[in-house]
């Protein structure tokens, strides 16, 4: 049996203090009116940048003078002019007034001008408002559901395991249990998070605001699908269906120890057939719902498969962090360089699919150039330039780079350097995915950021570690047990 270690345990805690300090600090610090913004875009490096839009009629005002005929034929009606010398007064004439009349319209224009201007600048800082009060929202956000998708990748990745019957793996199968007994810890904290969104306690998804949605008829014709109580719904749906398959899995699993025959282990094989239909579904409308629709205007078919690379290779990235934190403190003996090796060729191979996928969806979207799917990557390149190509650099060039050795699949350090890696660039690739739709071009890394991902990581580890302590580490029963502990190649 496992024991989870007092420092493990209290560095938990300090993580998850430290992580309500930072989060609540970003909450405290958000500012709470279109006074404070302008303050804080005074201050701002790009402070000219965000300043009032200048005065658009300023040097254009375009002025026409209109002669009317009781101005030309101001004179005195007994007179006997010549053409020649009405000409003449009429220029006089019109020299006179024309200034008047010019003066008064370019006045009455620079008075309209004025109002547009400062109607509009409101309006920029009100939007600006907005993205700074979404700011600690859209951090947590971030890292609330990028560590329950984690727990998530793990999941499908055991369920295809039971399916695939597969003979090397089930020495790792309390591993992944343990590292999906987060799932419903997190479910329950993001499910929070969603039903925040929908009573307007911010403003992440425009598409759940009244006034935004009466004046886009884009949203308005997708309202028959994204409205609050369909969405809601369907996330119950997808939240209970994950955490039904994780708690009867475990619970089938852990009775098979116990068993005189295979039933219990049969019965994870088909409820594992089952829940791998009903999760490829629900994992491509989850993505839909609660990230793609936070710029409803924008779509990509290819986005489901996107989100899943990433998490599903960050899951198995987990599995094989904490199996080499646990063979380090004496635990996992039947766990060898095999079961490791082939962890790490996981880590490589999902890691070029997902780097596949970013190519496609990247390059057919940016060859097709339709103003309506480029603005995606329009607004990422331009706002997000260091993390967009970052994320690539550290989820693409550094695993290829350092995995591709199959000596080094086996190396515990650079195992534990290349997973740490790919772990943050995932964490930057849902950065990526989120921030922009939800703060525009607010963004840095500061004390939401970091208080999030430490709050998240900090409950992670303790729920993960805790559960590691419930049940033995080695299954006893499972068919395929003996070939799993002499497993080698």
């Amino acid at each position: 049996m496992y024991t989870f270690s007092s420092k493990l345990k209290t560095f938990s805690f300090i993580l998850i203090i430290l992580g309500v300090l930072g989060i609540g600090y970003g909450f405290l610090t958000a500012p709470k009116n279109i006074e404070e913004v302008e303050k804080i875009l005074a201050a701002s490096e790009h402070g000219e940048h965000h300043a009032a839009t200048p005065n658009a009629a300023e040097g254009h005002s375009e002025v026409t003078v209109h002669t009317t005929p009781e101005v030309i034929e101001a004179k005195p009606a007994t007179a006997e002019v010549t053409k020649d010398t009405a000409s003449v007064d009429t220029a006089k004439v019109i020299e006179a007034v024309a200034p008047v009349v010019i003066e008064k319209e370019a006045a009455k224009s620079k008075e309209v001008s004025e109002e547009e201007a400062h109607k509009e600048h409101q309006a920029h800082l009100e939007h600006v408002l907005h993205q700074l009060q979404n700011k600690p929202w859209s951090a947590l956000y971030v890292a609330c559901i990028f560590f329950m998708l984690i727990t998530m990748g793990v999941l499908a990745f055991y369920a295809i395991q039971q399916v695939a019957q597969a003979g090397w793996s089930p020495v790792l199968f309390r591993v992944m249990q343990g590292i999906t007994a987060y799932l419903p810890v997190g479910s329950v904290l993001f499910f929070i998070l969603l039903l925040m969104a929908g009573f307007h306690f911010n403003h992440l998804f425009p598409w759940l605001d009244p006034e935004v949605v009466a004046h886009d008829k884009l949203i308005q014709n997708k309202s028959g699908y994204l409205n609050f109580p369909f969405w809601i719904v369907r996330a119950m749906v997808f939240l209970a269906g994950w955490n039904l398959y994780r708690y009867f899995s475990r619970k089938n699993c852990l009775a098979q120890d116990e068993a005189n025959d295979n039933s219990f282990y049969k019965k994870n094989f088909n409820i594992s057939a089952m829940f791998l239909v009903f999760f490829i579904v629900t994992e491509s409308i989850m993505s839909w719902d609660w990230i793609m629709s936070l710029d409803p205007h924008w779509f990509s078919t290819l986005f489901g498969w996107y989100v899943f690379a990433s998490f599903f290779v960050s899951g198995i990235t987990t599995i094989c962090m904490i199996t080499l934190y646990l063979k380090s403190v004496g635990y996992l003996e039947h766990v060898n360089t095999s079961h490791i090796h082939d962890l790490a060729k996981f880590m490589f191979g999902i890691s070029v699919f997902w780097t596949y996928l970013w190519f496609s969806q990247f390059m057919l979207i940016w060859y097709a150039n339709i103003p309506e799917e480029v603005t995606y990557f329009v607004t990422r390149i331009e706002n997000y330039n260091l993390p967009f190509f970052g994320a690539v650099v550290m989820n693409f060039v550094f695993p290829i780079l350092i995995l591709i050795n199959t000596d080094f699949k086996r190396i515990t350090w650079v195992l534990v350097m290349a997973g740490t890696v790919i772990l943050l660039g995932h964490y930057v690739d849902f950065f990526n995915m989120i921030m922009p739709a939800t703060v525009g071009d607010q963004w840095f890394i500061g004390a939401s950021e970091l208080g999030s991902i430490s709050f998240f990581l900090g409950l992670f580890i303790f729920v993960v570690f805790t559960a590691l302590t419930k049940a033995p580490l080695l299954p006893k029963r499972n068919p395929y047990i003996e070939e799993s502990k002499h497993f080698h190649y």
